[in-house]
């Protein structure tokens, strides 16, 4: 089931329309919904699992949003995020250390072709303990496809594998996403890392019962539209709404950006983890010698968990090869290789200045991991979001700048 309105986006009436014929016909008595978490803000993901959670009623209704690596969600987020008619006893929490079991192996061989020799080694595949729930009679997993850094577009298998995968697993595919180059999958379907997903798919995941619902949005003046909603069990969903985000959210500016200025709401980014997206989603857009300004209000830490925070802190945002070097002379980054891909994600190589503007974090901190610092206050003063336009803007001092108002929401690609 697909469906698409590109010129306003899709009403209430449509989409439950949709969601009601997914589960039409099915004798359900227990049902696990997998989202995002908060970090998906405008993903229209939080909207959808409220409207199923309303269609279960008499159903047993379970909600482990993907959290991936990053921190569970507070009380006060999912009411954000999913309202408030959800009970909190109804979420469980994804425990991508010790809560899952693994499933099956992706070949070295396979890999090794996939990844033009980038990479050799098998992966050990991982899920959490709860996919396996044979009491469970649907799996619903939903989520957003939109540009990514790892695998190219986000979500389908994404959201399974890694949104409730293990440590294993999400560093290697982590890992050989940056080995491969961002520049060479960001914005594209077939990269290395989903041929890695779509095997997990063909051998492992498809014994599982679980139904994709897949949005495409686009957010403007702080309201998000879905744009295109698709619901299958296989592929196809993925395919359509992989070419409608293609089309909206690859954005392709007419020059390279100078300077180039991100604001990162300070509900949806904490961590450096999440608030690099401001560099990665970016830096094919930012022209050699420029710089990128990130006004952070809510930034207060690196990773999104203790071992990862220290890692980032010990080693920093040095480069590629630098980091691929340290991952291979140090264990403990060795052992976390999900941070030395995100290590290597957050580094401009040298080819622009990264200037942080925090919350909550020191001018020590900040620099201490390789990145520039301003003051926020400071950088609010002289570059004021609210005076900014999505695009470029001409400043009355006659700087250029490109104002950027959630790095999430799409790619930025600049004329060479």
């Amino acid at each position: 089931m697909f469906i698409e309105n590109e010129t306003g986006g899709l009403s209430e009436n449509q989409i439950i329309k949709q969601l009601k014929m997914s589960i039409a016909g099915q004798k359900l008595n227990k049902v696990l919904l997998i989202p995002p978490d908060i970090t998906r803000l405008n993903s229209g993901a939080g909207y959808l699992t409220a409207l199923y959670y309303e269609m279960l009623r008499g159903v047993h209704v379970d909600i482990l949003p993907a959290l991936g690596t990053h921190v569970p969600m507070t009380r006060q987020e999912q009411i954000s995020f999913f309202g408030e008619t959800i009970p909190e006893d109804r979420f469980l929490i994804h425990d991508w250390r010790d809560g899952v079991v693994n499933i099956g192996r992706i070949p070295g061989e396979f890999i090794s072709e996939v990844s033009e020799g980038v990479m050799t080694d098998a992966m050990e595949l991982e899920i959490s303990k709860y996919l396996l729930d044979e009491s469970y009679d649907l799996i619903i997993s939903i989520g957003q496809v939109v540009p990514h850094e790892v695998v190219g577009m986000a979500n389908y298998t994404k959201n399974i594998v890694v949104g409730c995968g293990g440590s294993s697993f999400i560093s290697a595919s982590h890992m050989l996403g940056a080995y491969y180059g961002m520049e060479r999958l960001m914005g594209l379907d077939h990269s290395p890392v989903r041929k890695v997903f779509d095997y997990a798919q063909e051998h492992y995941l498809s014994k599982l019962n679980i139904l994709y619902v897949l949005t495409v949005t686009v957010t403007e003046d702080e309201k998000t539209d879905i744009i295109g909603l698709y619901i299958s069990k296989d592929r196809e969903g993925f395919n359509r709404a992989v070419k409608l985000s293609q089309k909206l959210n690859i954005i392709h500016v007419e020059k390279q950006i100078e300077t180039c200025v991100v604001w990162l709401d300070e509900r949806e980014y904490r961590s450096t983890w999440l608030g690099n997206k401001a560099i990665y989603r970016t830096r094919m857009a930012i022209k050699d010698g420029g710089k990128l300004i990130i006004l952070a209000p809510g930034l207060r830490g690196f990773g999104e968990d203790a071992e990862n925070d220290r890692l980032i802190r010990k080693y920093g945002y040095v480069g590629r090869n630098k980091v691929i070097e340290l991952s291979k002379e140090y264990k403990d980054l060795h052992d976390n290789l999900s941070v030395a891909a995100h290590l290597i994600h957050g580094s401009s190589d040298g080819r622009f200045s990264v200037t942080y503007a925090p919350g909550h974090l020191t001018k020590d901190e900040i620099t201490g991991v390789n990145f520039e610092y301003v003051p926020i206050n400071n950088a609010m003063a002289k570059y004021n979001p609210d005076k900014f336009k999505p695009g470029f803007n001409r400043m009355e001092h006659g700087e250029e700048v490109y104002f950027i108002e959630n790095p999430a929401l799409g790619l930025w690609k600049g004329k060479l």
